[in-house]
């Protein structure tokens, strides 16, 4: 919904007038190929989904995670980069500014103490060696 039906519905009632570019595709392919890897490393390493009621049972820090600590919301911004490039949408660009911001609050109110509360030392650890936003050129946390 909020990397697909949203940045649509989005683009279809702005109307726009500005010219896109089909570098869009790119930017949603590789923010699709990210989320589709995050998606596999949640199930596979931390034994659990992005589902409330099954929750990961270990801390993920493999893949993208070792790099930074949110690629999963990464993905889903760049995907939404894509729409607002491949229509060209001043309006999809704040839906994006916007999305960042919620999720900012999402990770810093609520997914953080999580963690901190039901993965303490290794969390601990985690946080201390990868960055939240800015992924590192050299894998951190082993």
């Amino acid at each position: 919904m909020v990397a697909g039906v949203i940045p649509v519905l989005i683009a279809l009632a702005a109307r726009n007038d500005h010219a896109g570019s089909a570098a869009g595709f790119g930017l949603m392919g590789l923010g699709l190929l990210l989320l589709l890897w995050c998606v596999r490393d949640f199930y596979v390493s931390g034994q659990g989904t992005l589902a409330p009621w099954h929750p990961p049972k270990h801390l993920v820090a493999v893949g993208l995670y070792r790099r930074v600590r949110n690629p999963m919301y990464i993905a889903v911004l760049t995907i939404v980069l894509g729409w607002s490039v491949l229509f060209g949408s001043a309006w999809l660009a704040l839906y994006l500014l916007a999305l960042a911001v919620g999720f900012h609050l999402r990770v810093v109110l609520h997914e953080e103490p999580w963690l901190r509360r039901h993965f303490t030392e290794e969390w601990r650890a985690y946080s201390a060696s990868v960055p939240r936003w800015l992924p590192r050129l050299t894998p951190g946390h082993r």
